[in-house]
């Protein structure tokens, strides 16, 4: 049953009979403040044109009637005009009977949109760090979200490899890596090639202060140091399939590539469809040639390709180098083009950071002006804050980033810490302390940053993600825990808690019960939102009801047979929605801890 619908029918039946037909007018009915006794609460003050008394009197007037003809309104209390409504504990009984025999509960049906999320789209010239591992957490756990929403979803990741910054690492590595590969130096191959990053980074300001110094002005200096032209010759010859320069393309980006896999899985993220760069670039200037032809674009004077949007209030946006080398626009077009054509798409969404708003709204609009108008405006630009730590913002070029695969293991490697400190490993085998260390550190950390609007920039602190206390991954793991500890009693026990439940409620068994029903509203929300800060805020306050109960009250030791049979039913699917919630987020919660 849909609750709210529920009501609302009730309702406007009710005060029809009071005052006539409504017609088309629209009712205000909410969901009753929690300061205040009530399920729902009615607004009468657009009804009094129709019953002609006083806010009070009209509610109650309203509630009078509803208790008396509508079995399922046990009492009501008005505050002002505002009617507040009280169910039974019968009608909540049910509600929570049609949460228990629904296998599917919080799974919407399927609606038959496909979208497209894209997330990750690392650079192959460095290992992943702390902004990618936001990026990846958001990305899947919207594709999981839009997914239990109904939607067909495909889970796409754009690698840039190709352009100047894997240039400057390759070049690098030729100009001072002796040979040196992931096998004989024993790094992972995408810290390898970040090394050269960074190597190049620094042999590059070192030939800038050295023009600066013969006289050449800063901006010349930038231009005219030898590496950085011998970078722009190099990604020339790779446009020109060089068989140099591409072998060596060919070789980094592998060792980049086994690299990536071992943070993906680490991580508990995966894509089903994974497009490169180096293939979508042509497609772009095909379409840049396009735009040329049409008069949508045009070309200066040193045969780079722009295109004028000052009318559209933006400014003029360059779409192709001089020497014909695209930009990350070019391959932005043929990316788009090729997906939407490939896949049907209803909508794309890119889950990038919010630097890149900008780059986004040029791209909506440059293919609405090539004319592709009726795919262009489903494209969603999911802009996300960065992730900063308390010493500052990280640098790429610098090496002063937080390198995600050590992030992860030094997650793991606290939880294992903490988690002994706290003696939540005793009885433990060593297997299963690793296990859970393993999926604590990692719920720690996703949890600490999904549990942000995605808008905000948002400061990570890995020691206080990992508190047991509080809005905290491993807080809702220890709270599934100890209900699976609950259960696994039970059973042991030979208590059998199956079949029909005679037992009333009490007020918070029935709030339990309410928090349950709002689930599927909750995922529906987080969908439209694409927020998966709204799941996190709900499965946390479950996890913290849940816990409250706990305390006041006994389960296992219940005397009653009918109410313990109840209560585990109860707490069984508190368990069962915790886990479907965190699963969304990416998030695994232990049977044990």
């Amino acid at each position: 049953m849909n609750i709210e619908t529920f009501i609302s029918d009730a309702v406007r039946r009710s005060v029809e009979a009071l005052y006539g037909e409504l017609g088309d007018e629209q009712l205000q009915i909410q969901k009753t403040r929690k300061e205040f006794e009530g399920d729902y609460t009615l607004v009468t003050f657009p009804l009094l044109r129709r019953s002609r008394k006083s806010p009070e009197a009209t509610a109650t007037e309203i509630g009078e009637y509803m208790t008396a003809n509508i079995a399922e309104v046990r009492a009501f209390n008005v505050i002002k005009g505002f009617l507040n409504l009280s169910l039974d504990s019968t009608f909540w009984a049910a509600r929570f009977a049609e949460i228990a025999a629904d296998e599917a509960f919080g799974q919407a049906p399927a609606t038959g949109r496909t979208v497209m999320v894209e997330y990750s789209s690392p650079n192959t010239n460095k290992p992943l760090h702390l902004g990618h591992i936001r990026n990846n957490l958001l990305g899947y756990s919207v594709a999981q979200i839009l997914a239990a929403n109904g939607h067909t979803v495909i889970k796409a990741n754009l690698v840039n490899d190709r352009g100047i910054h894997i240039c400057k690492s390759m070049l690098a590595w030729k100009l001072y890596g002796n040979g040196e590969t992931p096998a004989s130096s024993g790094m992972k191959g995408d810290h390898l090639v970040g090394k050269y990053y960074v190597e190049f980074d620094k042999h590059y300001k070192a030939q800038i202060k050295e023009l600066v110094a013969q006289g050449q002005s800063e901006d010349d200096a930038k231009k005219n140091a030898p590496i950085i032209l011998e970078a722009q010759e190099m990604l020339r010859k790779w446009e020109a399939r060089d068989p140099e320069v591409y072998s060596l393309w060919v070789t980094m980006n592998g060792w980049v590539y086994e690299g990536f896999d071992v943070t993906y899985k680490a991580l508990g993220v995966d894509f089903d469809k994974v497009y490169y760069e180096s293939q979508t670039y042509l497609l772009g200037k095909a379409l840049v040639d396009e735009g040329l032809k049409k008069g949508v674009f045009y070309r200066r004077p040193d045969n780079s390709v722009w295109i004028d949007l000052t009318a559209d209030g933006l400014d003029e946006k360059l779409l192709l180098r001089g020497d014909g080398t695209s930009v990350y626009m070019t391959q932005d077009l043929g990316t788009a083009f090729r997906r939407f054509e490939d896949n049907k798409l209803d909508d794309m969404i890119y889950v990038v950071g919010n630097e890149q708003n900008y780059h986004f709204q040029v791209l909506k609009l440059v293919l609405k002006k090539l004319g592709y108008a009726d795919w262009s405006d489903h494209i969603t630009h999911l802009s996300y804050g960065m992730v900063e730590l308390p010493e500052g913002k990280m640098k790429s070029r610098e090496g002063t980033v937080v390198d995600a695969d050590d992030l992860i293991e030094g997650m793991v490697s606290t939880a294992r810490e903490m988690s002994a400190e706290l003696g939540k490993l005793d009885g433990c085998t060593e297997e299963e302390a690793n296990a859970v260390s393993t999926m604590v550190g990692l719920g720690a950390l996703k949890y600490f940053i999904l549990k942000v609007d995605p808008k905000k920039t948002m400061l990570f602190d890995p020691r206080e993600s990992i508190d047991f206390n509080g809005n905290t991954g491993p807080f809702i793991q220890y709270t599934h825990a100890r209900i699976r500890s609950i259960l696994r009693k039970a059973a042991e026990a030979g208590i059998d808690f199956e079949g029909v439940v005679a037992a009333d409620y009490l007020p918070e068994e029935i709030d339990l019960v309410k928090t349950l029903t709002e689930y599927p509203s909750v995922v529906a929300a987080a969908g439209e939102n694409f927020a998966p800060s709204i799941i996190g805020a709900y499965v946390y306050e479950l996890a913290k009801q849940f816990n409250g109960y706990y305390h006041d009250h006994s389960i296992l030791k219940e005397e009653n047979a009918d109410v313990r049979r109840m209560r585990l039913q109860l707490v069984r699917q508190v368990a069962r929605v915790i886990r479907s919630g965190m699963k969304l987020l990416g998030i695994d919660v232990p049977e044990r801890m």
